[in-house]
């Protein structure tokens, strides 16, 4: 005879996979129907997209990138001094912010930032009937809201990541010559001779990847709110943890696949 600890174990884990089942469910219908909406794509709600996903985080991105290339480099120092390899810092502090820091804290920055925000908008439209009554008089909510919202963060994202790389790497090769009196010809010469074209195509991949996985997050998680204003808060916080839980496990899964695919 089963014990009550046993019976509410197997209980909690029938309930957690039949959420995790939900889940995944809700993120292929989430992603099905975005690709169907964009043959009918809502060009005002698209630029309306960029303009608050991308063009306004644009200071909190770059300050971000300019924060993380400053501490690769003053970590790197450490090593670097020790076995003197300074010749190697640009090879070094470039491989990290274009294969992994800058991509992974572009993504947990973006998920706090526009993931939060976009659950909140679509919760705050599905709590308030928005959503229903847009298909009750014929319309696509998909073509209308959630494929233009998708669209302009997956640019968004692509695009933030072209102006972090290029502010990391610079603010990286100003720290090497402050903490190690680097030159800056150095630092570029060793960034441009040993970084290949795949190491600065795995960050883009990865930075689509993050951005992809935000935006069907956060929609999903957005258009299954239920309930009155804390519904809309409850959206907002899954939709930053959901999505930096996705953002790590992508993180693991690309490392090893695009390790394998570009080496």
């Amino acid at each position: 005879m089963s014990s009550p600890v046993s019976t509410t174990a197997l209980a909690w884990l029938g309930r957690s996979a039949m959420r995790a089942v939900g889940g995944v469910g809700a993120l292929a219908l989430v992603a099905g129907r975005t690709a169907w909406g964009l043959r009918r794509l809502e060009r005002r709600e698209l630029a309306r997209g960029l303009v608050q996903f991308g063009y306004g985080s644009l200071p909190l991105a770059l300050a971000t990138a300019a924060l993380a290339g400053v501490i690769v480099v003053v970590q790197a120092a450490l090593y670097i001094q020790r076995f003197g390899a300074r010749a190697f810092l640009g090879w070094a502090a470039g491989y990290g912010v274009l294969w992994e820091f800058g991509p992974l804290l572009l993504g947990l920055i973006m998920s706090a930032r526009i993931g939060a925000r976009n659950a909140a908008e679509l919760a705050t439209l599905k709590v308030g009937g928005q959503i229903e009554g847009l298909r009750g008089i014929g319309l696509d909510p998909f073509a209308l809201l959630v494929a233009p919202r998708v669209v302009a963060m997956e640019v968004s994202m692509l695009a933030l990541s072209t102006f972090t790389f290029l502010v990391s790497i610079l603010c990286e090769a100003v720290a090497a010559k402050l903490t190690l009196d680097l030159p800056v010809r150095v630092f570029f010469g060793t960034f441009a001779q040993m970084l290949s074209p795949s190491d600065l195509l795995g960050g883009v991949v990865k930075t689509g990847a993050f951005g992809l996985a935000i935006s069907l997050v956060s929609t999903a998680v957005g258009l299954r709110a239920k309930g009155g204003a804390r519904a809309v808060g409850e959206a907002a916080a899954s939709a930053v943890v959901l999505g930096c839980a996705a953002i790590f496990l992508l993180d693991f899964l690309l490392t090893t696949l695009l390790s394998r695919v570009l080496a």
